[in-house]
């Protein structure tokens, strides 16, 4: 048991770090997202000459500000799921279950990981139109949200194991980070 404690503390530790991280780098994107789309606007509008490049800027910001908070909306049970069925079983099926399902969404995070790192590296081999950069740097943000994402399953695996080995208690997400936690 102190083993899997050790690790769910190392796992808790890291997914806050990267959850903190991806928080900060993701407001900043945000706002420089709606600054291109602004300057977009006023170029279209008032100057009548729209610029080629901030559609292809703010997509790119956009996607990358959802790469780096997947993880922690993954681990707050941030996304949309359908929860019945464990509602209506006993507490310990309940429990197996939702360990099943979670190695389950293991595995296709490992898979979408290795695919997303495979694909990254492909994007050497072509430019974004407009902005005249290596598409890779934008696809590099698939292996970050699924890594980040998987990170998270490992620390929720880790915590379900350890609920059915009698712990529950200990090993309950932390109030801050719960879904039905209020957010400030």
């Amino acid at each position: 048991m102190a083993v899997l404690r050790t690790l769910v503390g190392w796992f808790t530790c890291i997914n806050q770090l990267l959850n903190r991280i991806g928080r900060n780098i993701a407001w900043m994107l945000v706002t420089a997202m709606i600054c291109v789309i602004l300057l977009q606007v006023f170029c279209r509008y008032v100057l009548g000459s729209a610029l080629p490049w901030p559609e292809e800027v703010a997509r790119a910001l956009m996607i990358w500000m959802m790469a780096v908070v997947a993880g922690e909306a993954y681990r707050r049970g941030s996304f949309v799921a359908i929860d019945m069925v464990l509602q209506m079983l006993p507490t310990k099926a309940s429990s197996i279950l939702k360990l099943v399902l979670l190695l389950l969404a293991g595995a296709v995070l490992v898979k979408l990981s290795l695919m997303g790192i495979e694909f990254f590296e492909r994007g050497f081999r072509s430019r974004a139109a407009s902005i005249h950069i290596s598409r890779a740097w934008i696809y590099l943000a698939m292996p970050v949200c699924f890594i980040t994402m998987l990170l998270a399953n490992i620390e929720l695996c880790l915590r379900e194991l350890g609920s059915l080995l009698g712990h529950k208690q200990e090993f309950e997400m932390p109030t801050e980070v719960r879904a039905d936690a209020s957010v400030d």
